[in-house]
């Protein structure tokens, strides 16, 4: 039996590059990369639904990148779509070859439930990885976050935001919501108020050595150049000395607040704009300056940060 034999081979290389891929980067690919192996076992041991199961497995892990490629249109997942097709048709006809011979057909719910539980939640939900230091320290540069984008969620202040940055939605955004509609905002020397009250923010950091009239102060005479969406907003919803939130819409400010890019500079964040609210941080590199700012085959994780709820 020619076939499975390479099945099992081609099983064992993927599960290789995956526990390498695991290594040098988010360690929580690690059991995703033991699957094939254990897979490849099982053909060598001459079960047919190790066969069959891994290659239903792929071909969800297949459904799950064409999703991907219409959501993201993300070149990686055009990779992967490529390589998933090459290789399930394998493992289709090693396990065809396996029940000629009259082998033991193993059981089918294990990967039947192993495909379900690691492509469908995928459906609901969005990986995203932290490029900035805006949000520090709740969020900090190399942090692996999970976001929730169906069904969307509604928000609340306090709650944290991903969103498609206004100016140019080709990038996404992280900030921390301050003002609901209706909700007045104004800020004197770094203190934040709602509709009259001061915010108690214990996630805040203030980093700058020196003072900024706007940066500091809501509303204020800008002294810089902003987008044109921040001066309608200081133009059109300034009421009494007070930004006002209108409908539909919400104010957010970065927790690093004096490094942040935010409603301050670019005004409010619309309905079309949102993705969804994170979920948790599933895995998080420190940044290796050798490398720019980015994770490297030498980055450390950070253990105290996985699985840390958002």
């Amino acid at each position: 039996m020619k076939l499975p034999r390479i099945a099992a081979i081609v099983a064992f290389v993927l599960a290789a590059l995956g526990i390498i891929g695991a290594l040098t980067g988010p360690i929580v690919l690690l059991p995703a990369a033991l699957i094939p192996l254990l897979a490849g076992i099982g053909i060598l041991r001459k079960r047919v639904w190790s066969a069959y199961g891994l290659a239903m497995y792929l071909f969800a892990q297949l459904l799950l990148g064409v999703f991907l490629l219409l959501r993201n249109k993300s070149s990686d997942a055009v990779a992967q779509i490529v390589v998933l097709a090459i290789f399930i048709p394998l493992f289709f006809l090693a396990g065809r070859s396996l029940s000629a011979v009259g082998s033991q057909r193993g059981a089918a719910w294990p990967w039947i439930v192993l495909s379900a539980t690691t492509t469908l939640p995928l459906v609901f939900i969005q990986a995203f990885v932290i490029p900035t230091g805006a949000m520090e320290d709740t969020l900090l540069i190399g942090d692996h976050i999970l976001v929730r984008r169906f069904p969307m969620p509604g928000f609340g202040r306090g709650d944290l935001i991903v969103f498609a940055y206004p100016i140019d939605r080709s990038q996404t955004f992280i900030k921390r919501v301050i003002g609901i509609p209706g909700e007045r905002i104004k800020i004197v020397d770094k203190i934040v108020y709602v509709n009259g009250v001061a915010l108690r923010e214990p996630y805040v950091l203030h980093k700058a050595p020196y003072p900024d009239s706007y940066r500091d102060n809501l509303p204020s005479e800008p002294n810089a150049s902003f987008a044109e969406t921040a001066k309608e907003m200081l133009k059109n919803n300034v009421v009494n000395g007070e930004v006002v939130v209108p409908p539909g819409k919400y104010f957010v400010l970065g927790d690093n607040r004096d490094n942040s890019l935010d409603s301050r500079y670019w005004g409010f964040v619309g309905p079309g704009d949102l993705i969804g609210k994170p979920l948790l941080i599933y895995d998080s590199e420190e940044q290796s300056s050798s490398s720019g700012g980015k994770p490297s085959a030498t980055s450390r994780v950070r253990w105290n940060r996985l699985f840390k709820v958002l």
